[in-house]
């Protein structure tokens, strides 16, 4: 006996069968098919069986079994309270299923163990989301649950996943497919820089711009695991699920986060733009949605620790004549807290710095047309403050572990401490005009501990609950904290530590694939990077910050006049565009030179579109070749011209380029095959064309 279950929307079609009352499998994930034919869809999707192998190919099913032989990684590792095994035969109860949505229900009566599953599809964006859980009559110990499991398709020949490091966040690993596992596991109890839950599984010759691909991302926050697979018989296998061993007590209950798939036949850019929708209009709760997104300025690498509240008027006066709409001040506002070695906990203004409290900063920044921001990172907290020692047991494990910058990690599972956070951050938001804040995490946990992350969700939604107005950042040493977990209760990423543009021009194409405009953050740092050493031209680090969420973060008293005029040049032409940049798909383009990075935002009604191309090195050919574009109509007809005239090189660039003599005219058609040929450059240098749709 075959059970089908199918979802459908305009863009694809999503078939399961359940044979003989087991849990189902994927069959099919692809293009639209006629209805009707999901039987013999079934009856096509079997493989032959040969030598060496069982009768019958075990199902590769949304959670795959143990007890039926299955010969590749399972679907959920649990063992009694003693220690032993177990290993369900689940068979379905209940199969409910609506077009859109399907929802699975099965048992193992033997052993008292529910299975429980969700896939739907999301007509508008066309993500598909996935969880599932687990329940047992009695406590039970759960090693490992993955989410709902997908097929990978055949025609792959390798898969793109995500590492990375501080200030070198977002790093695509191309892997071939081959026997066996590719496995990636973040156990440092965040998402983590080194392990994003991101996969991209591009078919053979698909491009950013063409050819197929299918994407998955596992929103969760607290680490994660990944298992793509191979199996001896050729299948592929796909799964997320919390880090292994993270569930640390018994329970009768436990879930997934979401899965969230996607899949495009226009390259990348079809799951990445898929990625950046759905997490702008279906995840991300904005505390004003009609308000623009604001020109942040952070204080931080201005000053450090160093307050001094004549400094920061200043500041504030001088960042809001570049066009800051927003003033964050940064850590070193509480207890003694004159360096990182001390004080974290103690969430109460520091009166040597602030004599008169918080108010006539404040004040002075409404005063300047600015709304007021603050940093925190309630989750941590310094051997070395008077929280520490009034609590010592509120810290995560044990009493002689490795600090990292010099803290440790409270311990959010238990309510006394999520109390105390809590009250402490309410009473600085109930005191003051605050619309922001910046929420830091800056060391890994001792052990990956789900319970933690509910913790933080749990926190993170009672404050929300409380201070709706309040717009919350996620920042963890950077992008130490990014998935669409920590997202449904944040407006904000910090993308990186790195100021340095030519890193965020790599890490923000890169992000890209995950993450719109509006929800990154991006700074023009100081003219000496601060974490890199690099000096580079306002020109750069300006166009940089504003291809995402703009802001600065240098003491504006060190700009000249030359780069306080572009500065400003270039933040009002982001705020001049940031209505229809916020609803654009950032689609990245597949450059003929290496040396270019570059991409196009596109508007949602494909009237108007952004360039950004940098060159961050120097290219193999004296001439640079054209830039073919994307997404646009063929036969509509496009006015394109160059934002970055200043910065013209005098003297090297002495070819007749249309681009460097003013607009042009051509039609989609051209410009998606031909391209744009670009004027010749320095290295460190970005190009910015904007095109109208006429």
């Amino acid at each position: 006996m075959i059970d089908t279950y199918r979802l459908d929307d305009t863009r694809q079609t999503l078939i399961l069968a359940s044979r003989g009352g087991r849990l189902p499998e994927v069959i099919y994930w692809g293009p639209p098919v006629a209805s009707g034919l999901e039987a013999e869809i079934a009856r096509a999707s079997l493989r032959d069986v040969t030598g060496g192998m069982l009768d019958q190919h075990p199902d590769l099913s949304i959670c795959p079994e143990e007890s039926q032989s299955f010969p590749g990684q399972p679907g959920l590792m649990a063992r009694s309270l003693g220690g032993a095994p177990l290993r369900p035969a689940f068979r379905l109860i209940e199969a409910r299923c609506d077009g859109t949505r399907l929802e699975i229900a099965a048992r193992d009566e033997a052993l008292g163990l529910s299975y429980s599953a969700e896939l739907a599809l999301d007509p508008d964006t066309g993500m598909l989301t996935a969880r599932a859980a687990l329940g047992a009559d009695a406590p039970i110990l759960v090693d490992w649950l993955a989410a709902p499991v997908l097929p990978a398709s055949d025609a792959c020949a390798e898969m793109i996943d995500f590492a990375g490091r501080w200030c070198g966040e977002m790093r695509p690993v191309t892997t071939p497919w081959s026997a066996g596992i590719r496995l990636r596991e973040s156990r440092t109890g965040r998402t983590g820089h080194e392990h994003l839950p991101l996969l991209y599984l591009p078919e053979r010759g698909t491009t950013n711009t063409g050819g197929t691909a299918t994407a998955l991302h596992y929103g969760w926050s607290g680490g994660h695991r990944m298992v793509a697979e191979e199996l001896p018989d050729g299948r592929r296998q796909v799964q997320f699920g919390n880090a292994m061993g993270s569930e640390t007590a018994p329970g009768t209950r436990f879930e997934t986060a979401t899965l969230y798939a996607c899949r495009s036949e226009t390259g990348l850019n079809g799951c990445a733009a898929t990625f950046q929708r759905h997490l702008r209009d279906r995840i991300i709760t904005w505390p004003k949605p009609d308000a623009p997104r604001p020109v942040h300025y952070n204080c931080w690498e201005a000053i450090y620790f160093d307050h001094s509240l004549p400094a920061l008027k200043e500041i504030a006066t001088r960042a809001a004549a570049l066009g800051a709409e927003r003033f964050v001040l940064d850590d070193g506002w509480f207890g003694t807290r004159d360096d990182d070695r001390q004080a974290l906990g103690d969430w109460v203004v520091d009166a040597r710095k602030y004599p008169d409290g918080l108010g006539p900063l404040i004040d002075h920044v409404h005063a300047e047309g600015m709304s007021f921001g603050i940093w925190f990172e309630p989750e941590m907290v310094n051997p070395e403050s008077d929280t520490f020692r009034a609590h010592p047991d509120w810290a995560l494990g044990p009493a002689e572990q490795t600090l990292g910058r010099q803290q440790m990690v409270l311990d959010l599972s238990n309510p006394e401490v999520t109390d105390y956070l809590y009250d402490r951050i309410a009473a600085v938001l109930s005191a003051h005009e605050i619309d922001y804040i910046k929420w830091d995490h800056n060391r890994v946990l001792p052990a990956p501990d789900a319970a933690q992350t509910r913790g933080i969700y749990a926190l993170l939604a009672r404050l929300r609950a409380d201070f709706p107005q309040v717009e919350i950042e996620s920042c963890a040493s950077g992008g130490g904290r990014i998935d669409f977990g920590i997202l449904e209760q944040c407006q904000r990423v910090w993308l990186s530590d790195s100021n340095d543009a030519l890193e965020r021009i790599r890490i923000q194409h890169d992000a890209a694939l995950l993450l719109p405009l509006v929800v990154t953050g991006s700074h023009v740092g100081p003219r000496t990077c601060h974490s890199s050493g690099r000096v580079l031209p306002m020109i750069t680090r300006a166009w940089t910050a504003a291809q995402r969420h703009i802001g600065f973060e240098m003491d504006p008293r060190e700009l000249t006049e030359d780069e306080a005029a572009t500065l400003t040049e270039v933040t009002a032409w982001w705020k001049a565009n940031r209505d229809w940049r916020a609803r654009a798909d950032i689609l990245r383009l597949d450059s003929a030179d290496p040396s270019v990075t570059a991409e196009e935002q596109l508007a949602e009604d494909g009237s108007r579109f952004v360039v950004f191309a940098a060159r961050t090195a120097t290219s193999d050919q004296i001439s640079p070749r054209p830039l073919r574009l994307t997404g646009l109509d063929p036969d509509a007809r496009y006015r394109i011209r160059r934002l970055d005239t200043t910065d013209t090189p005098p003297g090297l660039s002495r070819g007749e380029v249309a681009l460097a003599q003013g607009p042009l005219e051509l039609d989609g058609a051209y410009l998606m095959a031909q391209g744009v040929t670009l004027p010749w450059s320095f290295p460190d240098r970005l190009h910015v064309l904007e095109g109208e749709r006429l």
